[in-house]
């Protein structure tokens, strides 16, 4: 660009006649050249074009550099930074001083050839010397302070951003040596730092840290010559007395940099920290940082705590140490000592600083920054948790106190313990020992319910601690604490204390029964233990509250594994004695009961311990629950719930029948479908009047696949008493070929601590278009429902019929399917199950099943006025049924 041209044109001529000229005249043929460089590079969006760029740049410097000097020469320090600050700043006009400082800032930002004259220019030793001055001796103030404040803002920006530039360059390092000032800057941060200028401690630090990363032996070598960390040291453990905690972290961490930076190259400024009681400092500053917010002191904290962490690596030898594993262990723990890596801990004293803080502080962002720390260490090297437990024992120490600090800090270290387990897949024998004493004392509830759920998280891991907490006694410890927790909830027949201590409590038993149902979980072992201990009648107790339920089923259900007929004793006797309203109680205990009832073994067991009988009493002490309007005390429950109950109560029978041709006929010969019928109809959505239904014409005629549809699917406006009947026909339908117990209408829900009255219930969801599909991909079946014999399958191809019992209980529901003020949908409902009752017998197998199952003599006696009257819409269809069913029958009494 014509700017660029014309520069470097000028600069040509400067380059030529420079040599002839004295160096007055040269210092001012290169100043005139500086404002035309500056408004080429505002012109050109900070594009540099210029071929002789590191001539520039060298010119430049060596004349700030000349500058700077003169400025500096033989003055005191207080008017040797006026004198600095008047060449530099930017005040009307651009001085000199100015136009040379924006230049250097300028050019030493293009390219590492041109930052290489710039160094070669002298200016870093120059520059630290500007620096030095700039932080020890504050500014006066004067009456122009908020005008100059600004520009002063924009002069130490540039310095710093020239220095950061250059100190990054070992040869900058190198250049920089060649002045005294690096070592007497590095010992004054670490004396005059309550009394330097405030506005040039954070810029002193960044440019102190670059230096550090860029240290070389030489830069070694000169600061150990002149015991700089020493004296470092020994000045802040003067000013670890005085200053606030923040400060003196943030003077400290400038010195710690150069110990950490430094060890790559050589061990020496280690050594002298080390020999200077550098640790001991240390200590001292992270106690004093006591009671300070999370964000006060950092990240000068955590930058000491950072470079603590990183020094356990920094050492010489690999640590001699020999552990004993302790067994049994996890199958695929293994380990087998590598040769040592970059980050194996080789130094034990700085992690002595980090423990013994953790040790001696109860502040709760300390101690979580220490064991955050020592997570750090652990990931950089699996080895390295044994290397320190073997010899520092941290975290088994910890333990005995853990119970003092805060509860933040509590969980932080339980979840540090249980990576052990989940990460490096080793079974800390001693430790757990100390945590299952830490449960036993139970001197803080809040650390003995955290300390159970890290236990917890890990016997859900493998089951090789069932085995582990019952040897060592902790199972036996669960089950004499929850045997007095029991003894008490017996005794306060449901009353609750208020306030957070007795919440703690809850929650614990909570774990414990957590943790006892993972215990017996696929462990027939504890289990017997459990029931040895006599623990099954302390155990029921917990059923009534919701909150215990859960895991008090889960145990129960592991109970069935060595005992059905106690567990079924147990549900059924629950079932039985719960409360009318208990509907949610009723709901679990019948989930479990089908989770049981999953193994054809617990079949003869449910019926020998009437759970036959006490299902379907459920049923009837709904009498009235689907009325619409609800009434009385039905009204408060939701009508979804009532209907969630109905379903998983039919489940529960259709599960105990499935494949046990014994249960079958039990349930057959003892009248049980006509009692079903009987409290289904019951239930209020079924009509129950004795007046006559009222024949009508139809005017369209669906088909109860439709009708399901339409209920489920579709938007189309029902009553909803119809829904409910169709809701129930439809676990009918599912009942009579044998599948009702491989579906699922409604969503699952765990309770938590805490959580409201479960009335207020999601509607029942139909997994697919069409609910009356019978094995749906989706849904997970129980084992028993792939137990087929070969000829069982081939008769469940003929005939899709299993419990031919559930359509003789459609066809005593059919006459009910009726509601005044609803005559038209109430026969076209009547209708469609008619049409589908009849496709169900289709086949002669299906007859031949109907007509044992008593079907005949039901439609006689339940459809009486359909069946005998010619005008009746249900005469014909019925008709049909009856002929169908009768030319299957066997004994001719039947048709008589």
């Amino acid at each position: 660009t014509p700017l660029w041209e014309t520069l470097g044109k000028q600069f040509i001529e400067y380059e030529q006649v420079a040599p002839f000229l004295v160096p007055e005249d040269q210092q001012r043929r290169l100043l005139e050249l500086l404002p035309l460089f500056l408004k080429a590079w505002e012109q050109s969006a900070g594009v540099i074009i210029l071929p002789n760029i590191q001539l520039l740049a060298s010119e430049v410097s060596k004349l700030l550099t000349k500058e700077i000097k003169r400025n500096l020469n033989g003055k005191p320090a207080e008017e040797a930074r006026l004198a600095l600050e008047k060449l530099l700043r930017l005040k009307g006009e651009a001085g000199d001083g100015y136009l040379l400082l924006k230049s250097v800032y300028l050019l030493s930002q293009t390219d590492l050839r041109t930052v290489w004259n710039i160094i070669g220019s002298g200016l870093p030793a120059a520059l630290m010397q500007c620096l030095y001055l700039f932080f020890t001796v504050p500014p006066k103030k004067t009456s122009d302070d908020r005008e100059t404040s600004e520009d002063d803002a924009q002069t130490q920006e540039m310095l710093v951003k020239i220095m950061l530039n250059m100190y990054k360059e070992e040869q900058g390092i190198e250049e920089l040596l060649t002045a005294d000032k690096l070592q007497s800057l590095i010992i004054a941060t670490s004396s005059l730092w309550d009394q330097c200028s405030h506005s040039w401690k954070v810029p002193t630090g960044r440019v102190l840290r670059t230096i550090s990363k860029a240290q070389t032996k030489t830069s070694i070598v000169y600061l150990q010559a002149v015991d700089c960390i020493k004296i470092a040291v020994q000045n802040l453990f003067a000013l670890a007395d005085t200053l606030p905690a923040c400060d003196v972290c943030e003077a400290a961490s400038i010195v710690l940099c150069f110990v950490k930076d430094s060890y790559p190259v050589s061990s020496a400024l280690l050594t002298e920290f080390e020999n200077s009681d550098g640790y001991q400092l240390l200590l001292k500053i992270l106690l004093r940082c006591e009671g300070l917010q999370q964000n006060e002191g950092d990240p000068y904290l955590g930058e000491i705590l950072d470079m603590l962490t990183c020094l356990t690596t920094c050492g010489k030898t690999e640590l001699k140490v020999s552990g004993n594993i302790v067994h049994p262990q996890l199958p695929h723990f293994d380990f087998e000592r590598t040769q040592p890596s970059a980050m194996t801990v080789k130094n034990l004293q700085p992690f002595q600083v980090l423990q013994s803080i953790f040790q001696r502080s109860n502040d709760q962002h300390l101690c979580g920054r220490i064991l955050a720390s020592i997570g750090t260490i652990w990931a950089w090297d699996r080895v390295n948790f044994f290397l320190l437990e073997w010899t520092l024992q941290p975290i088994n120490q910890f333990t005995d106190i853990i119970h003092f600090k805060p509860h933040p800090v509590q969980v932080q270290f339980f979840r540090l313990v249980e990576s052990i387990v989940l990460d490096l897949s080793y079974v800390p024998h001693e430790i757990l020992k100390k945590v299952q004493y830490l449960i036993k004392e139970n001197i803080v509830p809040f650390c003995t319910l955290t300390a159970l759920q890290c236990l917890l998280s890990m016997t859900q891991k493998d089951l090789l601690f069932s085995d582990i907490f019952r040897d060592s006694g902790l199972l036996g410890l669960l089950l004499a604490l929850l045997r007095k927790e029991a003894k008490i909830l017996r005794k306060s027949a449901g009353t609750h204390l208020p306030g957070l201590k007795e919440g703690i409590e809850k929650e614990l038993n909570v774990v414990m029964l957590k943790m006892v149902a993972t215990l017996t979980a696929r462990s027939v072992r504890n289990t017997v233990v459990l029931k040895d201990y006599g623990m099954v009648p302390y155990i029921k107790i917990f059923l009534d509250d919701e909150c215990y339920r859960s895991a008090t089923l889960s145990i129960l259900e592991q109970l069935s594994v060595i005992n059905y007929e106690e567990y079924m004793s147990i549900i059924i006797g629950a079932l039985c004695s719960s409360t009318q309203w208990e509907l949610h109680l009723k709901l679990d205990l019948l989930k479990s009961l089908l989770r049981t009832l999953e193994s054809p073994k617990s079949h003869s067991a449910f019926r020998t311990c009437s759970g036959f009988n006490g299902l379907l009493s459920l049923l009837s002490d709904m009498e009235g629950a689907l009325q619409d309007p609800p009434s009385g005390q039905w009204a408060a429950v939701g009508q979804n719930c009532i209907l969630e109950l109905v379903f998983y109560t039919l489940q529960g029978i259709t599960s105990a029948l499935h494949l046990d041709p014994v249960n079958s006929n039990f349930f057959q010969r003892n009248g049980l479908f006509e009692k079903m019928a009987e409290d289904l109809g019951s239930l209020g959505c079924f009509w129950t009047e004795g007046k006559r239904q009222i024949p009508v014409s139809l005017e369209k005629k669906r088909t109860f696949a439709e009708f399901l549809d339409a209920v489920f699917c579709t938007s189309e406006p029902f009553p909803v008493w119809l829904k409910n009947c169709i809701w129930i026909l439809n676990f009918l339908d599912h009942m009579v070929k044998g599948t009702l117990h491989q579906e699922s209408y409604f969503k699952e829900r765990k309770p938590e601590m805490g959580e409201e009255s479960r009335d207020d219930q999601e509607a029942p969801q139909a997994q697919e278009a069409h609910p009356v599909a019978f094995n749906r991909p989706g849904n997970k079946l129980p084992a028993s429902a792939y137990m087929l014999w070969p000829e069982e399958k081939l008769e469940m191809r003929d005939c899709p019929i299993v419990h031919a019992g559930a359509v003789c209980v459609m066809v005593r529901l059919l006459p009910k399917l009726y509601k005044e003020g609803h005559a038209q949908l109430s026969q076209e409902i009547q209708c469609a199950l008619v049409d589908h009752i009849q496709s169900l017998v289709k086949s002669e197998k299906s007859r031949q099943v109907m007509c044992e199952s008593g079907l005949l003599s039901t439609i006689i006696t339940s459809c009486q006025d359909a069946f005998c009257s010619d005008s009746h819409p249900l005469h014909l269809p019925l008709t049909r049924v009856f002929e169908k069913l009768a030319s299957q029958a066997v004994e001719p009494h039947v048709l008589r």
